[in-house]
């Protein structure tokens, strides 16, 4: 504690709810108690911080786990090699719909059944389905980049409840502060992002809430600490006390005491300058989803507890699962093996042995088999996690992965 401020980081961010780790390391003193000048840098899109990770501006940065396993698998080929030390995030997206596409959906006999995507997912293809037969184009939805983890939970979902990408859907990319002004002039029928944006639609009235990615996979993830390999290969220390810092802010993120305080240093103008009641439903689960309708969902947004912040193998697994249905990379053994060098838990491992924090026994684990919360086996304590069901109730074995390729419908290709 209160150590000489030596070790100077710069990392990049996007102006979501799920950066709040980073922000909190810095305004609440974790990093430069871990003697680190920690530097935070808001872009205003995933492209942005890619190039800027790209040319050496930034050491690491808050991205989507997806976005970090396509630069190692060569979809981006000028970005650097990347390292995911950390988790940031379980859940914290949702899907929102103009207000036009709720009414058609509830004519079609959608009711909004806590957030329930298959509900909402029937109802959206009965809608589709009529659309077609008119000849009217196919919904348009946006995405915040092809390799966030919102697109992947769309295409999942979009695949589950048969709706047919081209005829029926089309996805395109946009950067998420830009998704409700285009809901609002009618260029788009809806968006899957991150809070807080599902949230500032609603209170514009141009969109409702229909699906949240926690229902979609419950303890989903979402975001990571994505490092330039060569970076944390040449700076250990720096990188361990990076770890330890925004593992401390988790912890701190992660109580529900500080919810309050948490929501007005992230409204501050500098980090995503929204006004704090608009971040209040996301940090605490009780999203209003229209205009005077609030629906509550237990583990919205998980920023410490489960293991939120442990780079499990079985997620990077599942994301390459999904980029190989969609057509993004061909299924290869050493494509599998550059995944499995991109998240690194014996990194996060290391960088926490000092502090004793409870860590799980295994590295990778099945993925939607725990239907209800329970202990786990784990060193320095017991860790609760779960329930993680899939909303169609797939489950997700990387033992069995060949088997889960075969047996899952091709998802939608943007």
């Amino acid at each position: 504690m209160g150590q000489h401020i030596s070790l100077h980081v710069t990392l990049g961010y996007m102006p979501c709810l799920d950066s709040a780790p980073l922000v909190v390391a810095v305004e609440k003193g974790f990093a430069s108690d871990e003697g680190l000048s920690l530097r935070l840098v808001r872009e205003t899109s995933w492209v942005q911080i890619r190039d800027r990770l790209t040319v050496g501006h930034f050491d690491g940065a808050h991205l989507p786990g997806p976005f970090a396993l396509a630069a190692n698998l060569g979809f981006s080929p000028l970005v650097p090699a990347l390292l995911v030390p950390m988790a940031l995030n379980l859940g914290g997206g949702a899907l929102t719909v103009s207000n036009a596409l709720a009414t058609a959906m509830q004519q079609a006999g959608w009711e909004n059944h806590l957030l329930e995507p298959l509900a909402a997912g029937t109802a959206l293809k009965r809608v589709a389905e009529e659309r077609r037969v008119k000849s009217l184009p196919p919904l348009r939805i946006a995405i915040g980049d092809a390799h966030s983890s919102q697109a992947y939970y769309l295409r999942y979902w979009l695949a589950a409840c048969n709706l047919d990408h081209g005829s029926e859907v089309e996805i395109v990319s946009l950067p998420s502060p830009l998704m409700v002004d285009g809901l609002g002039a009618g260029a788009l029928d809806g968006f899957c992002a991150a809070e807080p944006w599902n949230s500032i639609a609603v209170d514009r009235q141009v969109g409702r809430i229909v699906a949240a990615t926690a229902a979609i996979w419950r303890g989903g993830p979402d975001k990571v600490l994505g490092i330039g390999r060569q970076w944390g290969e040449n700076n250990p220390a720096a990188l361990d006390a990076l770890i330890r810092a925004l593992y401390r802010a988790a912890q701190w993120c992660g109580n529900p005491g500080n919810t309050e305080e948490l929501a007005g240093i992230m409204a501050a103008p500098r980090y995503l300058g929204v006004e704090g009641r608009l971040l209040l439903p996301g940090l605490t689960g009780d999203l209003v989803t229209a205009p005077g309708e609030v629906q509550s969902l237990a583990d919205f947004l998980v920023l410490e507890r489960k293991a939120a912040n442990f780079p499990w193998a079985s997620h990077a697994l599942w994301f390459y699962s999904q980029m190989v249905l969609g057509g993004h990379v061909v299924h290869a053994r050493e494509r599998i093996a550059m995944v499995l060098e991109t998240y690194r838990p014996d990194l996060y491992r290391r960088a926490l042995r000092p502090v004793f924090a409870a860590m799980p026994g295994a590295n990778i684990k099945v993925e939607g088999a725990m239907a209800a919360a329970d202990y786990v086996g784990a060193s320095n304590g017991r860790l609760l996690l779960g329930p993680d069901g899939f909303f169609d109730g797939r489950v997700f074995d990387p033992d069995r992965l060949d088997d889960y390729l075969a047996t899952s419908p091709a998802v939608p290709r943007n």
